[in-house]
């Protein structure tokens, strides 16, 4: 109980430093007592953070080295992460898969996972790795696309933060059941384009916001 309070004092206080509003759009999508895997944009520290604040609780698949950072690391460390080996080549993904499964077991958590691998300049598309996709199909897990513009006020490799208002994406909650691992990541890398054509081609009735 003590780390779970520490770790949201921290992530409060560091999202009050960037001084960055937030209008998350579609939040209404979001069925807390149902599990999930979040396939989210890469462009910035503060997804890293905020999505803890926005979303049901929930386990990050992160770079193995993150942890090791001085109170960055030591404060993810408490979130009951899965920690990949990127350096284990072919053994990573079985990591990945495995450690999954037992976390969604295990913890009940929600698991966001970052297709793209690495923070991208803000605007730009990284390569979709299949992991996250492989795990959902694997799991029988659905899955929401989540996506930003944080990098415009956090950009990758800055100490610099502007103020801003931040703009958070979240789709509809995907079956993957009948989903090919291409048409997942297609429909991944076409929400973090463009959200509000990607719902249109998902034919999605919305309500007003």
């Amino acid at each position: 109980m003590v780390g779970a309070v520490s770790v949201a004092l921290c992530i409060f206080a560091v999202l009050d430093a960037l001084n960055a509003g937030v209008v998350t759009h579609k939040l209404w999508f979001v069925d807390p007592t149902q599990p999930a895997i979040v396939l989210a944009h890469h462009e910035s520290a503060w997804e890293t953070l905020a999505l803890q604040k926005i979303l049901p609780r929930q386990s990050y698949v992160l770079k193995k080295e993150l942890l090791s950072i001085p109170f960055f690391g030591w404060t993810l460390a408490m979130l009951h992460p899965i920690a990949i080996d990127r350096s284990a080549g072919s053994k990573a993904l079985k990591q990945l898969l495995k450690q999954g499964q037992a976390h969604l077991q295990q913890y009940r958590n929600w698991i966001v996972i970052f297709p793209e691998g690495t923070r991208v300049p803000t605007g730009t598309l990284g390569k979709i790795n299949k992991g996250g996709a492989m795990l959902a199909k694997a799991s029988a897990t659905p899955v929401h696309l989540v996506t930003h513009n944080a990098g415009r006020f956090w950009p990758k490799n800055s100490l610099l933060r502007e103020a801003g208002v931040i703009d958070v994406y979240i789709s509809p909650r995907l079956d993957v059941t009948d989903l090919t691992l291409e048409q997942l990541n297609q429909l991944t890398a076409e929400w973090f384009v463009n959200p509000q054509q990607a719902l249109i081609n998902l034919q999605v009735k919305q309500p007003n916001e």
